[in-house]
């Protein structure tokens, strides 16, 4: 894994660089002390992952990390910081994770260990590589928080806003289906135009005598709707899952 470090302080840089060196797969490919210097190198190294400070001269690591996410193959971002309260505005640049000074070598090799895991699982899925987020920003009454994807069963697209159904109950989120569908493709599946699906909440696929199919989720009484255009991707997945289908 290729991995650019970005910090305007030498002795953070030197003290992640030691923690890489203990990590195996892991190469840092470079070091920037700016957010420009970050914006010049990255085109150039070609990173798999930039650990990016946010205080920083120059642009800060929270808009560096949207330019980055404008490339056509972005680095995955996983913030480094002494500042707790910018996680939220953090996450919504999608970065993959957000690890507070000073990181432990066990919380730094989880956060790569994900991303490659889910890129992995991208790549699988003939979906390019891009960032593995880690969490959604969801709305209420102008109140803002973060959802953990990995609790997400379901993202439904109602007429003005997508919902995320999640273990705690549903959350409005400010994203159209489409991109979550771009972003999150390898770990949700598409079933229905208002319907995106975590592949792991899946547990029966089942149809009635008169064409009508739809899903059923862990621990949820709900059934899922499968449209004609996206049964033959859901019949493909319950067979290489080994799920009961129908």
């Amino acid at each position: 894994m290729r991995i650019l470090i970005a910090d305007d302080e030498p002795l953070a840089r030197e003290r992640l660089a030691r923690l890489l060196a203990d990590l195996a797969g892991c190469e840092v490919v470079g070091e920037a002390a700016d957010g420009e210097a970050v914006l010049a190198s990255a085109p150039q190294l070609l990173p798999d992952v930039v650990l990016l400070d946010i205080d920083m001269p120059g642009p800060d690591g929270l808009e560096v990390a949207r330019r980055l996410g404008e490339e056509a193959m972005p680095p995955a971002v996983i913030f480094v910081t002494a500042h707790p309260e910018h996680a939220l505005s953090a996450f919504e640049t999608h970065a993959s994770d957000y690890l507070l000074k000073p990181v432990r070598v066990e919380r730094l090799r989880a956060a790569l260990e994900r991303v490659a895991r889910l890129n992995r699982a991208q790549v699988g899925q003939g979906a390019p590589a891009a960032p593995a987020r880690t969490h959604v920003v969801a709305t209420l009454r102008g109140r803002r928080s973060l959802i953990p994807i990995e609790d997400v069963d379901y993202f439904e697209a109602g007429d003005k806003y997508v919902t995320a159904h999640h273990g705690e109950g549903e959350s409005v989120i400010d994203e159209p289906l489409k991109l979550l569908e771009a972003e999150l493709g390898g770990r949700f599946l598409r079933v229905h135009r208002g319907y995106l699906v975590s592949v792991s909440a899946i547990r029966a696929l089942a149809h009635d005598g008169e064409g009508h199919h739809w899903l059923t989720l862990r621990g949820r009484p709900e059934r899922i709707e499968v449209s004609r255009r996206h049964l033959k991707t859901v019949r493909e997945l319950i067979d290489r899952l080994s799920i009961v289908g129908g």
